[in-house]
């Protein structure tokens, strides 16, 4: 199927497949491509509006009869470490931050594989080779950043995330880390590290990707405060998180038309100067 606006990106939905959160349901995309010269421009906005990048591609959810998969981001301003986030930070004082151009590496791919046959090792990326993980990694129109985390003394790399920076925020949109070292919390300390360079930087954002109320894999993203969630068509603050049901109903989403007619597009007339 295709739907377009006019003199717009041209958006387009995927077959219906199984979800990889929530059992027994199917799941659903809306994407349009990610390319030109306004290409940045499209990524913020779309951003902005819970959509997520992958490659040259960006993507919503758009189930027929499911609405749980909400886009989440942190509110650096509204953030407080708890006890155990602070714990966190204090256990990997010894990994060094590494910020990189979007290059593929062997050895970031071994640890992506590690990653994926020990956690992941039935989802839709476990037969990724090296060739599909370069281009998860390279292709990218936008300005993206490998944010390595490297163990010292020993110099081993224990945590990787392809980060995408927004212009209002940073976009975690790939993260992995070693598996065998589950005591140090590597996926939260690596948002708590983005946290971090977004206060740097005056990003007031860290995006998260998807939480999806019921599924045990996206459920540390609520231990964040400053947690919000796109719901509605607006960004709203992350309140308990027990009172997000994952229900189904056929009346959960919009008619693709509908939701297509709703996106708010970039300004992308060129600007003339007298």
């Amino acid at each position: 199927m295709r739907h377009t606006l006019p003199l717009a990106p041209q958006f387009y939905v995927t077959a219906p497949q199984p979800c990889p959160y929530l059992d027994g349901r199917m799941e659903r995309k809306l994407f349009t491509a990610l390319q030109g010269e306004n290409a940045e421009k499209l990524n913020d906005s779309l951003s902005q509006q819970g959509f997520r990048r992958s490659q040259n591609v960006l993507y919503r959810p758009s189930c027929a009869d499911c609405s749980a998969c909400l886009s989440a981001r942190i509110d650096v301003s509204a953030f407080e470490p708890s006890k155990s986030q602070k714990r966190t930070m204090k256990r990997n004082e010894t990994l060094e931050r590494r910020a990189t151009s979007p290059w593929a590496t062997e050895d970031q791919y071994a640890l992506f594989r590690d990653y994926l046959d020990s956690r992941h090792a039935d989802g839709g990326m476990a037969d990724m080779d090296v060739f599909e993980f370069a281009a998860m990694i390279e292709e990218t129109p936008i300005r993206s950043r490998v944010i390595e985390y490297i163990d010292q003394p020993g110099g081993e790399l224990t945590g990787v995330s392809l980060t995408d920076v927004l212009s209002d925020g940073l976009s975690m949109v790939y993260s992995f880390y070693a598996p065998h070292m589950q005591r140090q919390s590597l996926g939260t300390y690596m948002i708590l590290d983005h946290i971090k360079i977004a206060q740097e930087a005056n990003l007031p954002y860290v995006y998260l990707g998807y939480w999806v109320p019921g599924s045990q894999k996206m459920g540390y993203k609520s231990k964040f405060s400053g947690l919000e969630v796109y719901l509605g068509g607006r960004w709203q603050k992350m309140q308990d998180p027990e009172s997000f049901s994952p229900d189904t109903h056929p009346l959960s989403t919009d008619p693709i038309a509908e939701q297509v007619a709703n996106i708010s597009l970039p300004d992308t007339r060129p600007t003339h100067r007298s």
